[in-house]
């Protein structure tokens, strides 16, 4: 019997029709193409993020200052910062005050810690802001002329690069404001009554977070709690501030006893707590 061998034209149709084109062999200049040689880690860049949170608390600017401002406490009652130390000082102002102009922190979360060597700038009763690694201050030179110039970012110490994060900015800013008590019958006319009480102070809070990872791993890691991140803080403060102003018994979060520097802070400057 004559054996038929099927024309190549014919095995070619046969191939295109039955084996899908992810199988199929490549054609010659692309089996020879240069191979991709860049790391996964460097496919992007992460994006800058910023965290934001507001509160109107009823308690004086200065009151809350004091508090915002005595970083030497943070780890006694800011969650997951193990310990707070500053290490330089601010000249100083137009009134005698000092303020925290460097300071050391050490943040952490089961068995990762890191520490943040941040550069404080005050602008006294209204802004608190912290810098870390090459980030510059938004801050006018005329508001922190009690602060010394930061050196350049060619000439800071290793130690206050984080190799985590690239940039890191925290910004409280507080606005106080009168708070005048609606009437107390509910049949009057906010507009027409008057309430006995007198007015009360009361002060806007606000905290925004400024960061950007070195590594988009650990920007993909942070994205599930880095949102809450800023609402804990403004609560800590809060609870801080209610138990200075309120008595121990006030704290809520196991820092009843703690008042800590605070309300010297205050007392040392001729204020009730």
């Amino acid at each position: 019997m004559k054996t038929v061998r099927p024309s190549s034209a014919f095995l070619t149709r046969i191939q295109q029709q039955t084996i899908p084109s992810a199988y199929r062999a490549a054609p010659a200049s692309r089996v020879h193409s240069k191979p991709q040689t860049r790391p996964f880690s460097n496919l992007f860049t992460p994006s800058t993020q910023s965290l934001t949170a507001t509160r109107t608390l009823p308690y004086s600017s200065s009151t809350i200052y004091a508090v915002i401002s005595d970083i030497a406490s943070y780890s006694s009652f800011i969650p997951y910062c193990h310990s707070s130390t500053v290490t330089k000082h601010s000249s100083p102002d137009k009134d005698g005050n000092v303020w925290p102009e460097e300071a050391a922190l050490v943040v952490g979360w089961e068995n990762i810690s890191e520490k943040f060597s941040s550069r404080v700038y005050c602008v006294p009763g209204k802004i608190v802001e912290a810098v870390s690694g090459q980030t510059q201050t938004t801050l006018r030179g005329d508001d922190i002329a009690h602060h010394s110039p930061a050196s350049s970012p060619a000439s800071s110490s290793e130690e206050s690069n984080s190799p985590i994060l690239t940039h890191l900015l925290t910004r409280w800013t507080l606005r106080q404001f009168p708070y005048k008590p609606g009437p107390i019958s509910a049949d009057a006319h906010p507009l027409d009554a008057e309430s006995p009480l007198p007015p009360r102070d009361q002060t806007d809070v606000n905290l925004a977070i400024e960061y950007q990872f070195a590594n988009p791993v650990y920007a993909a890691m942070s994205a599930a709690v880095a949102p809450k991140v800023a609402g804990l803080m403004i609560e800590a403060f809060e609870k801080r501030v209610r138990a200075i102003v309120e008595g121990p018994s006030a704290g809520l979060d196991g820092t009843s006893g703690r008042v800590g520097k605070s309300e010297g802070v205050l007392r040392g400057r001729g204020e009730s707590p």
